[in-house]
Formats: structure tokens, C-alpha cells, sequence
């Protein structure tokens, strides 16, 4: 019996790691790429041993800071404002709710559900008006009402989680609302708004369509810089993969120190 339990352990293992593999490998490869010369890089059948060289990165850096300037401020910027203004009524709705609150959550999750192509011109045009094409604080805004819904309804499961035993408590001594969203429910939630955050910047760290429309030069992000590869002379694979492998270090570095924090708000309220 315990050799069949070692061996089903052992080809679970196995299985894990070939399926983590096979997520890695598209990672794996395209650093790879980023060493290569683009001879290398468009080679067939693919070249595997190769002298490294940093020309591509070189190439890359001439706009890339400027690129990584505007995510980090867009990213940050715009999770730190959907949590102004989506942590009030994630509480309001979980601790004082109606009878319309899962109306008003299931109205918010359908925003979701709008193809981004299907609104770009009205944005467009808004954004034309407003003189916000190209600048922070439209993107800002636009990954704003991007994550709100997001923030709303993972802090509003977070909150419904904490007892109220614990809000009526501080009723009979006298605390105020404000007293109980900021020194009960925002505390408590902490593990909460930290995997919330993270996905947030993830989310708009990641976000290419409406950068890629809203756009141009001065506010473009880093999923925009990408694209600049991509020209009429044809796709410089080997720069192409060393501008993604700038762009996606950031958040990778940041999501594997985070894991922790990441998985133990996920799993927030899982058990009690």
C-alpha cells in the first residue's frame, strides 16, 4: 500500500512539473531569443547553442525607461485610486447591504463582460474631447474603471468574510462608521487587499489595447514599447524578445516575491 502511495506521489510530481514546464517553455524561449542575433533567432530548425550577446538589450533601452516610467506611474496609479474609491463601497455593500446590493454587484461584474473593441470608438472620441489621448492621466483613469469592478468584488467576499459580531461590538462601545471601516474591516482585509493590489498592477501592467488606442509617444506604457519592433522593415524577432524580456521582469520579480502574500489572500476566508 505505501508503494502505491510513493508511486502515485511520484507520478503526480511528475505531472506537475511537465505541466509547469510546458507554461515555462514560451518564457524560456523567448529569453533565449533575446541573446540570439537575428539570423539565430529566425533560424530553422531552431539554434539552441549560441555565443550570447546584449545588442539587443542595448537597442532596447534607447525607450525604455521612459515606457517603464509611464507603466509604473499608470499601474500603481490607477490600483491605488480603483482602491479609494472601490474599498467604501466594498464595505458598504458587505457590511450595511440592501436589497438591491447583489444587483448593484452584478451590475458592476457586467462591465467585465464588454468586449474592450466594442466601446473603443465612444472612449475615443470622449478622450479627444477631454485632451486626455496620450497622457498619464487618462490612462490612469481608463485602468481605473478597468480594476474597479475587480477591487469591489474580491474586497466585498473579503469583508463578508470577517464576523459581525466583531462590527456589533463596536457598535455597543460607540464606534462610528468610519471607526469601523478603518480600524475593523480594512485591517482584518489585509490579506485581502494585497492579493487584490497585486492583480490590479498585474492587470494594468499587462493591458495593450486600449494603451495601444489611447496612446502614441508620450504616455505610451510598456506594452506599447513593445510594438515598435514590429516595423515596416519586418519583426526583429531578437529585439522584439529582449523588449519583452524588460518588460515582463518587473512584474515577475515583484509576483515571486509576493507569492506569499498573493496565495494567503486568494485563500482569505477559505477555511475558518
Amino acid at each position: 500500500m505505501k508503494a502505491q502511495i510513493r508511486l502515485r506521489n511520484t507520478l503526480l510530481t511528475l505531472v506537475t512539473y511537465l505541466i509547469a514546464a510546458a507554461f515555462l517553455f514560451p518564457l524560456v524561449w523567448m529569453f533565449m531569443a533575446a541573446f540570439k542575433t537575428e539570423a539565430q533567432a529566425f533560424a530553422t530548425p531552431p539554434v539552441f547553442i549560441f555565443t550570447p550577446t546584449l545588442e539587443n538589450f542595448e537597442k532596447a533601452m534607447g525607450s525604455y525607461f521612459p515606457a517603464l516610467r509611464n507603466s509604473l506611474v499608470a499601474a500603481v496609479g490607477s490600483t491605488v485610486l480603483a482602491f479609494i474609491l472601490g474599498l467604501p463601497a466594498a464595505f458598504a455593500l458587505a457590511v450595511y447591504p440592501t436589497r438591491r446590493a447583489q444587483n448593484v454587484l452584478t451590475w458592476m461584474l457586467s462591465t467585465k463582460f464588454m468586449p474592450a473593441v466594442g466601446v473603443i470608438v465612444p472612449l475615443f472620441l470622449i478622450y479627444r474631447n477631454l485632451d486626455l489621448l496620450d497622457t498619464l492621466p487618462g490612462l490612469i483613469l481608463m485602468y481605473t474603471t478597468m480594476n474597479l469592478p475587480l477591487v469591489v468584488w474580491m474586497m466585498h467576499s473579503y469583508m463578508t468574510e470577517i464576523p459581525y459580531a466583531i462590527y456589533e461590538a463596536a457598535k455597543v462601545d460607540g464606534a462610528t462608521v468610519a471607526q469601523e471601516f478603518f480600524g475593523i474591516a480594512l485591517p482584518l482585509s489585509t490579506p485581502g487587499m494585497a492579493a487584490t493590489a497585486l492583480l490590479c498592477l498585474i492587470f494594468a501592467w499587462n493591458e495593450v489595447f486600449f494603451a495601444l488606442n489611447l496612446t502614441s509617444s508620450d504616455a505610451a506604457p510598456l506594452s506599447v514599447f513593445i510594438g515598435e519592433f514590429k516595423t515596416s522593415q519586418g519583426l526583429f524577432w531578437a529585439q522584439l524578445s529582449a523588449a519583452a524580456t524588460l518588460t515582463v521582469l518587473p512584474v515577475l520579480i515583484f509576483g515571486w516575491v509576493a507569492q506569499r502574500q498573493l496565495v494567503r489572500g486568494l485563500s482569505f476566508g477559505a477555511v475558518k
